[in-house]
This record gives C-alpha cells, structure tokens and sequence, in this order.
C-alpha cells in the first residue's frame, strides 16, 4: 500500500471527541497567534489545515450531526479569540476605577476576556454548522474543489458580519497576520481586506483537501494548482500594485503626533499640571520643526471641555495653538443637545475652537456604554462599573474637518478597525486620516501591534495616509502602502513630525466597497437554494413511487 493510500486511511479513521478537540484546539490557537505576532505570519498558509481536515470529512458526511460540527467550530473559534483577546489581562487591576477590589477586578477581566471570546466564537462556529448545508448539496458534490471556496467564503462573510450589532467586534480578522509583509496585503486596496482573508483560507483548505484525497491523484494535482494560483496571485498583484502605485504626489503638509505617555491609570485631575506640561512642551518643539497639523491622543483631556467647569483645559488649547500658530487636534469630550460625545476638537492658530467637531462612531461595549444595562446590573453586576452612568452617544458622520486647506479626516481609537468608517470617512472628501486612540488600556500586550496592524489595512484599503497618535504608544505614520514610516514605540514620551501627502486619489476599494463579499454571499446562496431543490426534486419522485 502506497503513502497516499495509507494517508487517506489515517485522515478518514474515526477519532474521539478528545482528539478532536485538542486538534481544533491548537489549530486555533496557533492561528491566534498569528494574529498577535505578525512576524510569524506565514504560518497561517498552514495553522488552519487541521481545523479544515476535520471541517472537510465530517460536514460532508451525512451522518455528522449539525450540532456535534457547531461544536467543532465552537472549539476551533474560541480558542482563537481566546489568544485574539489576551489583552484583557494586561487591563488588571483596574486601577483607573475607583473602589474596585483586586477580587472584583480580577472577575471583571475573567468574565470580559472569556466571555468577549465566547460571544464571538459563537457567531464563528457557525462558519462550520453553514459548510454542512453547503456541502450536501449537489453543487459541492459535483465539484469537489468547490467545498474549499465555500469555506472561504463563509469565512470571509463571518469576519465581515462582525462590523454589524455592538456585540460586533472585528479585532481577529485572518488579514492582520500579513501587515508584517506589507507586499502581500496590497489587493486590499482593490478588493478589501475579506479578499485577503478568502486567500489564506482557500489556500489552508485546499491543502486540508489534498490530504484528505492523498490517493485521488487528480484531485490532488488540481488542488495543488488552486493553491499555487492563489498565492502567486496574491503577491503577484500586490507587487504590481506597489511599484504602480505613487504615494509621493500632492501636497505636502507637515503633521505631528505627540505621545505624552501618559495612561489613563493616572489620575487627571492631580496630574493636570504634568498633562499640560508634557503636551504644550512636545507641541512647541514639532511646532519648531515645521508642524502644521499637531494631533494629540483620544481623550487626552478626560472632561468635557465645552463645560465651564473645565474651561482651563479649553483654555489652554486656545492659547497653545495661537503661540504656535499651528492647527491641534485635541481628543476631549464634548456635548451636544444634552448628548455626551467622545469627540476630536480642532484649535485653530487664531486661538479659535471650530464649530465642526468628529464624534466617535461605534463605541467600546462596557468601555463607554453599557448595552442592555437592566439586564447586565443584575446578571453581571461588575461590568456595569466600567463606567458611570452617563454613557456616551455614538457620532452618526464623518465630520471632515479643514485645518491649513487640509481636508482631514478623523477617527477615533476603535473606529479604525471598521472598514466601513473609513470608506465614509474618504467617500466623503477625506485627503489624509488623523488617528488618535489611547491603547494605554492594553500596554505591554500584543495587543499594541494587533491596533496599529488595523491601522495598516484602513491605510491600504483607503489609499491614505495616516497619522495614528496614541497616548502610551504606539504612534505612528503609515503610508498608503501600509508601511510603518515613523513611529514613537510604547511606553515612552516623544513626538514625530512627519512630510504626509494629500491624496485624492481613489482606489478600486473606494469604488467597489466590501462588493467581493456580495460575490461571496451570491456563492453560498445559490449552494443552499440548490440543496434546497434538489430535497423538493426527491420529494416529488417518492411521491411518484408510493401507491396512491
């Protein structure tokens, strides 16, 4: 018996639920790891190939019941968001909430983490619950290659129903792991980062497929070119996309972000003096090295400065930009028709505050609201202390805001990790991106890269600059082609000013959106409706045969 032969015997054997899981387990594992550590990014090509041997063999079997292969997937998911949400640790112990135990705040990260993980992994499961419906139809029967692309495809729908509900969280989108080699991220800009995550997919599941039909030679040899196709598309057109691609075109304006390194753990107002210190220091000194546009991080003045009872901070950001004669950005919050905003202020060189102010559009779960907060005071008291009970509203617009004839458009912390928001935000006249966020939350966690790596993928898909300012780190400026081109590492204070382009350019993505995903939806559709007839034609059959 040759190797082939004794291969596909080993891989269709029955294994227990033990070995099963502890297979799917660390096939999720390893490729949450990628996710965290970009630099290992080419193992993603191969993490999910067991998962995929597993998904192949038992959705296509008729005998596999829906709920054991949800189960599967339940495994498989989980443990991937489980290392996708690992900063949840680095958040005890809560420090920067007053009154809470170490007990208290260690539950509150547990149950955070843990659960965070669990509620998506749900929605994730479902990717494999969905291949059973797909692949005991006629169309994957007949075209075995076919059951490699529904999966991708499945995939690639799942990661984009994240961006919907406040339970949505896109933060392990597969496309995070190749921001390391930015070459092989380029086709976002003319597909989105799903198509990316389609790629790394098929590509896992082809080689699942091959495996599982080691002694099918023609299967193998068509999955092996599925395969190499893929990937020579893949880096084929990134590298076409790059060298045809011109970042340094248009006006230049020079655009600074000051990292005060200053967390959120300390406390405000007892620190005011070394908050303005620090800022109005590093904000004079880009100033002298030709900064036009100064950005400082999200919610660097935690009070609401359109209130008199905070008017020194106001102040002093009418005054620094008039000395310096520069335009600052300034993350603060604000109110509007009795409504509390996590917003970005613009101070103009006048010493003026403009009228037109970003607002942050989709907002922290816990963070800055508490979703379903009747429900959550009594069954999980302690995440309803996260924050008081004024939560914040959610920004409904882009909000492009003029600073030195710069069209700027804003975003805020977890807005960047929402493709959709930054396609409004460019749709919308946007010449370079302005990104401030905190992030001192999860410092000293991978958690830091995973950010920014989104920060890559907006730049791609957008065709933008942009300039992302942390508070703790890490700031940064990323060019169109998602390389990192200057950046302050975490932890420590400094500034970087930077020559950023003003494109107005308009890539594939800006006309076509997230449409691939509608190819994708089209695909699973027309599979289920075919499994769907096929059942009705059976029906009508064995209606002919029995005796009326």
């Amino acid at each position: 018996m040759n190797f082939a032969k004794r291969l596909t015997i080993f891989l269709h054997k029955d294994i227990n639920l033990g070995v099963r899981a502890l297979i799917l387990c660390l096939s999720g594992l390893l490729t949450g790891l990628t996710i965290a550590f970009p630099q290992i990014g080419f193992l993603q090509w191969i993490t999910i190939v067991p998962a995929g041997v597993i998904l192949l063999r038992r959705a296509a079997c008729n005998k596999t019941k829906l709920r054991s292969l949800y189960f599967d997937g339940l495994i498989f998911f989980y443990s991937y968001f489980l290392v996708c949400y690992h900063f949840f640790l680095s958040m005890y112990p809560l420090d920067f909430l007053e009154g809470v135990t170490s007990g208290t705040a260690a539950a509150i990260v547990v149950v955070s983490w843990f659960g965070l993980s669990l509620l998506q992994a749900l929605m994730g499961a479902l990717v494999f619950l969905f291949c059973a419906l797909l692949f005991r139809g006629r169309i994957c029967k007949r075209v075995c290659l076919l059951k490699p692309v529904a999966i991708a495809a499945l995939w690639a729908i799942f990661e984009w129903t994240q961006n919907f509900g406040w339970w949505g969280v896109p933060w392990g989108k597969l496309a995070l792991g190749q921001t390391e080699y930015v070459v092989g991220i380029q086709n976002a800009s003319w597909f989105g980062s799903y198509f990316i995550t389609f790629v790394i997919v098929l590509v896992n599941m082809c080689i699942a497929l091959a495996l599982l039909k080691a002694s099918k030679e023609k299967i193998v040899r068509s999955a092996a070119m599925v395969v190499v196709s893929a990937l020579i598309f893949q880096y084929a057109t990134g590298t076409l996309i790059w060298f045809t691609t011109n970042i340094e075109e248009g006006k230049v304006t020079k655009v600074a972000c000051i990292q005060g390194n200053i967390s959120s753990t300390d406390k405000w107002i007892e620190n005011y003096d070394k908050m303005r210190t620090v800022y109005s220091d590093q904000t004079r000194l880009a100033a002298e090295q030709g900064a036009k546009i100064i950005l400082w991080p999200e919610t660097v003045i935690p009070f609401d400065v359109t209130k008199s009872s905070y008017s020194k901070y106001d102040d002093m950001c009418r005054e620094l930009a008039d000395e310096t004669n520069t335009y600052i950005l300034v993350g603060a919050y604000s109110t509007q028709d009795d409504l509390k905003y996590n917003s970005i202020l613009c101070y103009t060189p006048r010493g003026e505050r403009l009228d037109s102010e970003y607002h942050k559009r989709r907002l922290v779960p816990f963070g800055e609201f508490v979703p379903m907060r009747d429900f959550f005071e009594v069954v999980i008291p302690p995440l309803t202390k996260m924050i008081s009970l004024n939560d914040c509203s959610e920004g409904e617009d882009a909000n492009i805001i003029s600073a030195d004839g710069v069209d700027i458009g804003a975003l805020i912390c977890f807005d960047s990790i929402y493709d959709g928001l930054t396609l409004d935000t460019v749709r919308e006249g946007a010449d370079i991106i302005c990104l401030s966020t905190n992030d001192s939350w999860f410092s000293g966690s991978a958690a830091l890269g995973i950010h920014r790596s989104q920060a890559q993928l907006r730049a791609v898909e957008s065709g933008r600059y942009i300039a992302r300012c942390a508070s703790t780190g890490i700031s940064s400026v990323i060019s169109p082609r998602g390389e990192i081109l200057d950046e302050v590492e975490a932890d420590t204070e400094g500034f970087i000013v930077y020559d950023i382009y003003q494109r107005e350019n308009k890539t594939v993505w800006y006309y076509l959106g997230n449409s691939f995903i509608y190819l994708c939806l089209t695909f699973c559709v027309v599979a289920v409706f075919d499994r769907v007839f096929l059942k009705i034609k059976k029906g009508k059959k064995v209606d002919k045969v029995l005796p009326s």
